[in-house]
């Protein structure tokens, strides 16, 4: 073991160093995990508690050692319990980041890179989303571009359909038996509809915010995904991704969200040559752009 330098009788070495950063890294994802949460307060009382019989049982309190004690010994059990939640989605985090989960694995393999998949044109799912804007009628669409979503799509009644404007507006139609609960695209395909999504516990969300929005937000926490929100009581447009929520979108700003997200696979396989989906993703964002420059140099002009 070699050593760099002494704090008093204390030996530090590289493997300390490493351990110290390694340790600091686990609790600051553990932070993130459970900041702004009900989760976080309870890990407060715990330590608290924890606190409070450190010092009880240095003061030699014979009775509430014993029953504070008692508590501790179970200490564990009681966090695996109340943060089962938490700890689910670190687990997840950690799945979803790998390179070694089943579909990135076999998704980077030689023969599989130039597999045209998880190919779909947009447009339907904006046209229908405009449609279930302007009639106040909700939806929530996952979009996934690496993951089956298996667990997810088990949960709903199974499509496996083309996408569709009308078929879109037909699943969320109000009369329909499959509106209530989420539709997920997956493989440029409509996998499944009326799936539950994992609902997240954060506080400080505001309270135009519903059930769908929460759902919305859970589902982008757990899952490398990006959700559309359309909101039943004002008809506006919100698109979710990693947790954060970007509210009343415009239709030329949800597509763009939605073509950046497909287009980063594309930028993280450097020697994967452009397919005709993405060509045609790269025009669309073209001209969207000289639109928009064109747009401000008629105002320029006009000031």
């Amino acid at each position: 073991m070699i050593l760099l330098f002494n704090i008093g009788f204390l030996e530090i070495s590289w493997v300390d160093i490493i351990d110290i950063i390694a340790v600091t890294l686990l609790l600051y994802q553990v932070y993130k995990l459970m900041k702004g949460s009900i989760a976080s307060k309870v890990f407060l009382g715990f330590i608290f508690l924890y606190l409070t019989y450190l010092m009880v049982n240095a003061a030699k309190m014979e009775l509430l050692s014993a029953i504070l004690g008692q508590f501790m010994g179970v200490g564990v059990l009681a966090l695996i319990i109340l943060f089962s939640p938490e700890i689910r989605k670190f687990l997840l985090l950690i799945g979803k980041s790998t390179t070694f989960n089943r579909e990135n694995f076999f998704k980077n393999l030689p023969w599989k890179k130039n597999e045209n998949s998880d190919q779909f044109d947009v447009n339907p799912v904006i046209d229908a989303a405009k449609t279930l804007g302007g009639s106040y009628t909700g939806a929530l669409i996952v979009f996934s571009r690496e993951s089956e979503l298996k667990f997810y799509v088990d949960s709903g009644d199974r499509i496996d359909g083309e996408i569709s404007k009308r078929l879109l507006i037909s699943i969320f139609n109000k009369n329909s038996p499959l509106h209530d609960g989420a539709v997920i695209i997956s493989n440029g395909r409509i996998a499944a509809a009326r799936c539950i999504l994992p609902v997240s516990d954060l506080e400080n969300l505001p309270a135009q915010f519903g059930l769908r929005h929460r759902a919305a937000i859970g589902m982008s926490e757990t899952t490398d995904t990006l959700v559309l929100v359309v909101s039943e009581e004002t008809g506006q447009m919100s698109i979710v991704r990693t947790g954060k929520i970007h509210h009343n979108m415009s239709i030329q700003e949800i597509r763009k969200m939605i073509n950046d997200y497909f287009l980063e696979e594309r930028e993280s396989r450097i020697n994967t040559p452009k397919t005709k989906f993405e060509i045609i993703l790269e025009e669309e964002l073209k001209s969207e752009n000289e639109q928009t420059e064109d747009e401000s140099q008629e105002k320029t002009s006009l000031i």
